[in-house]
C-alpha cells in the first residue's frame, strides 16, 4: 500500500472494527463526506485487540497521528472492551512519552455503526490539531 503524505502534508492512521466503526467509516465515504485523503484505514475485529507496538511502528513509520475508532460498549466480543482499549491507550501514552512521541498524536473515540458524520468531525479535528501543532 501506498502510504504517501496528503494534500494537508499529514498522515493518519485509523483503526476500525469490523462490525462497528468500519461501517460508519464506509457509510461516510457513501455519503460524500469529506475528510482528509491521507487518512488510512485498518480494520480489526476488536479495539481492544490493538498493539502498542502497532501504533509505535506507525508513528516510527511516519504517520502523524493514530486514531483508534473505539467499540465502545456496543463490542460483540466482550464487556470488557472498553476498559482493556483504555488500557491500551494508557500503555501506549507512557510508551510515547519515553520515545519523545506527543501522546497527544494517539486519539479515540467510540464511533457507532452509524456514526459517519461524528467520525469525520472526529478525523477532521484530529487532522487539525496535527496540523496546527506541527508534529
Amino acid at each position: 500500500m501506498n502510504w504517501s503524505k496528503g494534500e494537508n502534508g499529514l498522515k493518519i492512521l485509523v483503526f476500525s472494527t469490523e462490525k462497528i466503526s468500519d461501517p460508519a467509516i464506509d457509510m461516510a465515504g457513501l455519503l460524500k463526506l469529506h475528510y482528509p485523503s491521507s487518512v488510512y484505514t485498518i480494520p480489526v475485529p476488536c479495539s481492544s485487540s490493538v498493539k502498542p507496538k502497532w501504533i509505535l511502528y506507525a508513528l516510527d513509520k511516519g504517520f502523524d497521528g493514530v486514531f483508534i475508532a473505539a467499540d465502545g460498549t456496543d463490542c460483540t466480543y466482550g464487556e470488557t472492551c472498553t476498559e482493556k482499549t483504555a488500557q491500551i491507550i494508557s500503555t501506549t501514552h507512557q510508551l510515547m512519552k519515553e520515545k519523545g512521541y506527543e501522546p497527544a498524536r494517539l486519539k479515540m473515540a467510540a464511533i457507532c455503526s452509524v456514526c459517519s458524520e461524528a467520525f469525520v468531525k472526529h478525523v477532521k479535528n484530529f487532522a487539525d490539531y496535527l496540523t496546527n501543532a506541527s508534529v
